[in-house]
């Protein structure tokens, strides 16, 4: 923001210069055809217990919606893990991006530990085992998933797979079960 006064305001001074400083004028054209809307999610960060956009994934594992795209086969949602322990293996189908909030994890495949405030890029077609290391409590990590992945043992024989719409089923299950109704999840579906 500056400080600085424009042209007209440092020439006139006068108010009804300073109201028609464009910098302050809303966009007034229409959005694009076919857009769709923003998400805006008020506390979406919140790492309370108590929120109730908590789905259950697993024994000790949640994962927060933020957004659910069907359109383009992407997620972003907060992985939550309570304890230590192996997670899963699994090979992704498309890029991942990983931002740790709080706790450590890491991949037995790689030498890295993320840590609070590390953030992991993860290539399409990478196969990896998570883990939350002893020493940790647990982790909650931010991740934006495309094209899904699917789960793997140790040869790289397929055991089930997760993608957007398996995320979309699992939330819309947790909604209803909390009396939100399974429409709830809607407003993270783009």
């Amino acid at each position: 923001m500056s400080s600085a006064a424009s042209p007209a305001q440092s020439q006139s001074g006068d108010p009804a210069s300073r109201r028609m400083d464009p910098s302050r004028i809303a966009y007034q054209r229409p959005q694009p055809a076919g857009m769709v809307p923003d998400i805006f999610f008020g506390g979406g960060l919140s790492l309370a217990e108590d929120d109730p956009h908590w789905v259950p994934q697993a024994k000790d594992v949640w994962f927060k919606p933020l957004v659910l795209n069907v359109t383009q086969g992407f997620y972003v949602n907060i992985l939550k893990v309570k304890k230590a322990g192996v997670l899963s293996r699994h090979r992704h189908f498309g890029p991942v991006h990983a931002f740790t909030l709080k706790g450590s994890w890491h991949y037995l495949e790689h030498d890295w530990v993320a840590r609070e405030g590390d953030y992991v890029f993860e290539p399409p077609g990478e196969t990896h085992t998570l883990v939350v290391p002893e020493d940790a409590e647990g982790m909650i990590t931010l991740f934006h998933v495309t094209g899904g992945y699917s789960y793997v043992d140790p040869q790289g024989e397929a055991l089930g797979y997760e993608d957007v719409f398996t995320k979309l089923e699992a939330a819309q299950r947790h909604f209803e079960a909390r009396g939100l109704g399974s429409a709830y999840v809607e407003q993270f579906v783009r």
